[in-house]
């Protein structure tokens, strides 16, 4: 069998600049994939093209087995793969409720939007709370949680986060993080861009070091958190 998505050897370029230069991975059904590496490494670029925002130069993107290369972004969720981005990108005049919706935009008169709002409101009770304010008037925390919950209200295969915990206290961080470990405990495929690759490796089950556009080191989770370059390069340790 298959993995639900497939990337190969993919190569993405801002007009003559490549910035992925060959990339190739693999996500199962279920498992949490994290890509980590410094700025300009190459991994938002790497999601903007698996979701359609970019178009690649080279390669090929398979989900579900199902070609992708090239589709545009609209057509790319309906198949089940979302994408919640760095910066959040949330329409800060809408409320909060009305955010959510827009996540389950293309599941007309389906009746499960219901449960799937409850279930986002109880990952995030603030939410619920907030559901009639203003999401410009939230905090980066509560932006963030928004921005997750809208992604996951298209009910996604796959779940694509990138940079949750960027700008975000300490505290709201760990929150963050824990959210993504009880998505993983409920079976949830995820595709993690995480500056805290502390974080990112221990809730990872493969993960993937980027430099320059290029993957150079892949392993498990717990081996790249043990592997003596990755600590420190990314970890801060000697």
């Amino acid at each position: 069998m298959s993995a639900l998505l497939e990337v190969e050897d993919l190569r993405v370029a801002y007009g003559k600049v490549e910035a992925v230069k060959g990339v190739s991975f693999t996500v199962e059904e279920g498992q949490v994939v994290t890509l980590i590496g410094v700025n300009g490494a190459g991994k938002t670029t790497t999601l903007h093209t698996l979701s359609g925002l970019l178009t690649p130069s080279a390669g090929r993107v398979r989900f579900a087995g199902r070609d992708l290369t090239g589709m545009p972004a609209h057509r790319v969720v309906a198949l089940g793969l979302a994408h919640s981005p760095e910066g959040r990108h949330i329409f800060p005049r809408l409320t909060v409720g009305e955010n959510l919706l827009l996540g389950a935009y293309l599941r007309k008169n389906d009746p499960a939007v219901a449960d799937d709002l409850e279930r986002v409101h109880t990952l995030f009770e603030r939410l619920r709370e907030r559901r009639d304010q203003p999401a410009g008037t939230l905090s980066g925390g509560e932006q963030q949680m928004l921005a997750m919950g809208r992604a996951l209200m298209c009910r996604p295969r796959l779940l694509m986060l990138d940079e949750p915990s960027m700008g975000l206290s300490p505290l709201m961080m760990k929150k963050i993080m824990a959210t993504v470990a009880e998505l993983k405990a409920a079976g949830t495929t995820i595709l993690l861009v995480e500056q805290n690759a502390r974080a990112a490796l221990a809730l990872a089950d493969q993960g993937h070091v980027m430099e320059t556009g290029r993957i150079v080191l892949s392993g498990t989770g717990a081996d790249l958190l043990h592997d003596d370059s990755v600590r420190r390069a990314y970890l801060g340790e000697d």
